[in-house]
């Protein structure tokens, strides 16, 4: 009996997370719904936080935990089962999938390892090296494209893979700490910094931008991009540090590194037909991703297209797309995180919750409200799978709030914008580019939110101190 009892833990469910997760539900399910929320939303809520909380208890599998969810939702009527679906048609979680699609492509080809070796040769002789080479990439790249999820995971992410498979860093044969971790998290967080670091690195900054406007704040693409840059080089300059001595790879040096790195470029030869095709289609990836939205070609749109290319010339196969199963695992368990956030901003619950934030900051001076604001801007992001999402919900009320409670509109305004970006560190599902980097099985749950706490921190010090400077000097705010 007793190794029944194991086999099914084993196999199926981990009881006792299980447990705690079902009687956190029920309790929240059954409490009475607060002032000015409906009890459908509450319930909503309650589904939410339990998933929420399965997802870092792992009683199943994170894709089960999802189609649990979805299946509660539509059990209980809180949902309509067409609500329930209605993310799988999102575009994000298409772009998501395509990204973990097309790094197949770099690996499969060998363009990958060429590129990686060429990093090797030119900045291997340390880790630390590698990693301030891939966040200069990342930086140059930002300005550039609008999808940050297109270019941390379809461009960034390949590379670290590459790198990953040429040093034998590997969660499949746990030596997954010997680069892979690192550079996994390091280069997530730089991507959600170069997010906040240009008007059009990220979707959701032009949305900003139009609702400042609404309140007379005018705000440039060189406006941010000179307000950002202080603060965000300094973050950038900080974040490879910091998570070399908080998170460190077992290989820092590799001194012989470059020279093998040479003799294996020479060994790859000249291009095959393969890695030109592979090339190509990422010339055609990066114009349509930087340009195409002016034509009306999405981020998703691009991807897809590039994918069908692969497809088209037999670079990949049908047989690797479906054997790519973190691309599946992740379409499911994002798609249920971003039906989930939408559908309680629908119900109501961001604009109960911005309300209660207008009564709790009434008796601070400014300079406090501004404080309680941003943080309570910043952390509520727990909440959201979605940037845009959690702009559009709660960005209007707080500048509102802010505003009335004597904050200098532009400095109040800009922490608001940067922290719509850097918001998305403390998750594995804050961003799309958040789940092609968590999907990797680089970095366990725990270690993702502890490490992504720890980096808020330090990045809203360095954007709430260097940053409300570098403003004051450049006459933002007196």
């Amino acid at each position: 009996m007793n190794d029944q009892v194991k086999k099914f833990t084993w196999q199926g469910a981990d009881i006792k997370s299980l447990s705690f997760v079902l009687i956190l539900g029920s309790s929240l399910w059954f409490c009475p719904a607060p002032e000015g929320l409906s009890v459908k939303t509450w319930h909503l809520f309650a589904i939410f936080f339990s998933t929420i909380v399965a997802l870092i208890a792992k009683p199943l599998p994170m894709g089960a935990v999802a189609i649990l969810s979805i299946a509660t939702a539509t059990l209980t009527g809180t949902l309509t089962l067409k609500q329930s679906l209605s993310s799988f048609s999102s575009g994000i979680v298409w772009l998501i999938v395509s990204a973990f699609l097309l790094a197949r492509g770099f690996i499969k080809t060998g363009l990958g390892s060429r590129i990686a070796y060429y990093f090797v040769s030119v900045l291997g002789k340390k880790t630390i090296g590698l990693a301030y080479g891939l966040t200069t990439t990342e930086f140059l790249l930002a300005p550039f494209m609008p999808s940050n999820t297109a270019r941390g995971a379809g461009i960034i992410y390949p590379i670290i893979s590459s790198l990953n498979k040429e040093f034998d860093s590997s969660p499949d044969n746990g030596t997954e700490r010997k680069m892979g971790s690192y550079l996994i998290k390091l280069l997530y967080q730089v991507n959600v910094v170069t997010s906040a670091m240009f008007l059009t690195a990220t979707a959701p900054n032009p949305l900003i931008c139009g609702l400042a406007q609404k309140h007379d704040i005018i705000i440039t693409w060189g406006d941010w991009a000179l307000a950002a840059l202080v603060p965000g080089l300094c973050n950038l300059i900080i974040l490879p540090i910091l998570l070399y001595y908080l998170y460190p790879p077992t290989i820092k040096n590799t001194p012989d590194a470059p020279k093998f790195a040479k003799i294996k470029l020479q060994q790859l030869g000249p291009l095959k037909v393969e890695e030109c095709i592979m090339l190509g289609t990422f010339a055609l990836l990066l114009t349509l991703w930087i340009f195409g939205g002016k034509y009306g070609i999405s981020a998703t749109t691009a991807a897809l297209t590039g994918l069908s290319v692969l497809l088209l010339t037999g670079v990949l196969s049908w047989e690797d797309i479906i054997k790519e199963k973190n691309a599946w695992n992740t379409f499911i368990w994002m798609a249920t995180l971003i039906m989930l956030s939408a559908k309680l901003t629908e119900l109501g619950m961001m604009t109960w919750f911005g309300n209660n934030v207008q009564d709790m900051v009434k008796s601070l001076d400014w300079m406090s409200a501004v404080v309680f604001i941003v943080l309570l801007y910043f952390y509520s992001h727990y909440f959201f799978a979605s940037m845009t999402a959690h702009v559009t919900s709660f960005f209007p009320a707080l500048v509102v709030v802010g505003i009335a409670a004597g904050a200098p509109p532009m400095l109040l305004v800009l922490l608001l914008a940067v922290t719509s970006s850097l918001c998305a560190g403390i998750t594995h599902y804050g961003t799309g580019s958040a789940p092609v980097f968590f999907g990797t099985n680089y970095v366990s749950i725990k270690d993702w939110w502890r490490l992504g706490f720890i980096v808020s921190v330090v990045n809203l010090l360095i954007w709430t101190i260097v940053g409300s400077l570098w403003w004051r000097v450049l006459g933002l705010w007196s």
